[in-house]
C-alpha cells in the first residue's frame, strides 16, 4: 500500500519518573512541543521509547494516554514489534485496540532468522490486523537484514505500508526503492541520510533528532518537497552537528540529555542505559545553541 505516512515523523523518548513509573505531564508537553512545531505523526515505543525495558502494564498507559491527547492532531504509530511472533502479534492487536493509526515492527532481534523466516513473522502480524504496518530494518540493533528482495516480497501484502530504512547502506537502500517504488513507501530511519533518502524517493522522515527540533526537521521536508534543494542543504549543515551530537553515544541517551537541557524534563535513561557522558553533554548544549535553541540546564 501507499500513501499511509508523508512528512516528518518523531520517535518519540517516553520520560521516567526518578521512581521508575512514566512521566505522563512530561510526555503531555513534549506531544505538545512536536504538533506545535509541525510533526506529521508520533512514533511511540519505539527503539527510542525504550520499551525493552518497560512493563506491559506502562506500555499500556502509554498507549492509551497517547492516543487521547494527540487527539487525531497527528498520526500514531506505536512500535509493537518483538523477537518472537506471537507477542509481536498480541503487542500488535493491542496497539490496534488502542486506537493505532499505524505499527512500527521491528525485525525479529536476536534469533538472527532467514529471510523466509523475516517474511514469516511480517505476514503473520499483517494478517492480525487491519492497519497498516510499517517495517523497521535496523540491522546493527538487531542482527538481521530486511534485504531489498525480501522487501519487494513483503509489500506485496496488503498493508504493508514501507519500510523504515536504518541500514546505513545507500546501495541497498537504492536498490530496495528501485523494486518496491509504487508498491510501498520507504522512510528515512537515520538523521544524516535524510537528504539522500528524500532525494531518491522517500515519503517521511522518522527521526530522533526531531524530538529536539521539530520545526527545523520540518523546515527542511518542506524545503525538499518544495524543490529549494540549496535551502535544504542549508538546514541539514546546521541540523548535522546535532545530530552528530544526539549518536555520540545509543540512543536515546544523547536525545533525552538535549531535552532536559531545554527544559523537558526527559528524566534519565533505564538501565543498562545510563546517563550521556560529561563531554558528549558539552558536545549537546554546543550543537542546541548552535541551532539557536535556549539551553536552560
Amino acid at each position: 500500500m501507499t500513501g499511509f505516512l508523508k512528512g516528518t515523523a518523531t520517535a518519540m523518548i517516553t520520560p521516567f519518573l526518578p521512581d521508575g513509573g512514566v512521566d505522563f505531564d512530561a510526555f503531555e508537553k513534549m506531544i505538545e512541543y512536536q504538533i506545535e512545531g509541525g510533526t506529521d505523526a508520533l512514533v511511540i515505543l519505539g527503539t527510542t521509547g525504550e520499551p525493552a525495558t518497560m512493563t506491559e502494564e506502562e506500555k499500556d498507559a502509554v498507549m492509551r494516554f497517547s492516543v487521547e491527547k494527540i487527539a487525531k492532531r497527528a498520526k500514531v504509530i506505536f512500535g509493537s514489534g518483538s523477537n518472537c511472533t506471537a507477542h509481536a502479534i498480541k503487542e500488535s492487536k493491542k496497539a490496534e485496540a488502542y486506537g493505532a493509526d499505524g505499527l512500527l515492527v521491528v525485525t525479529p532481534y536476536y534469533n538472527k532468522c532467514t529471510q523466509n523466516g523475516i517474511y514469516e513473522y511480517y505476514k503473520a502480524i499483517c494478517e492480525s490486523v487491519s492497519i497498516p504496518v510499517i517495517c523497521y530494518n535496523v540491522p546493527p540493533r538487531t542482527g538481521v537484514n530486511i534485504l531489498p528482495a525480501t522487501m519487494e516480497r513483503l509489500c506485496e501484502i496488503p498493508n504493508i505500508a514501507g519500510v523504515k530504512e536504518a541500514c546505513g547502506n545507500m546501495e541497498q537502500i537504492c536498490e530496495t526503492m528501485r523494486r518496491v517504488r509504487g508498491k510501498c513507501e520507504v522512510y528515512s530511519g537515520d538523521d544524516n541520510l535524510n537528504l539522500p533518502m528524500l532525494a531518491i524517493g522517500a515519503t517521511a522522515l522518522i527521526s530522533v533528532v526531531s524530538n529536539l527540533a521539530p520545526k527545523k526537521v520540518k523546515e527542511f521536508y518542506l524545503a525538499v518537497e518544495s524543490g529549494d534543494l540549496k535551502k535544504a542543504n542549508e538546514l541539514q549543515d546546521r541540523l548535522l552537528p546535532l545530530i552528530d551530537a544526539c549518536f555520540t553515544e545509543v540512543n536515546p541517551i544523547p536525545a533525552k540529555a538535549g531535552m532536559n537541557m531545554l527544559g523537558f524534563r526527559a528524566g534519565t535513561p533505564r538501565s543498562p542505559l545510563t546517563e550521556l557522558e560529561d563531554a558528549h553533554k558539552e558536545i549537546m548544549k554546543a550543537a542546541l545553541i548552535a541551532n539557536g535553541m535556549k539551553v536552560v540546564q
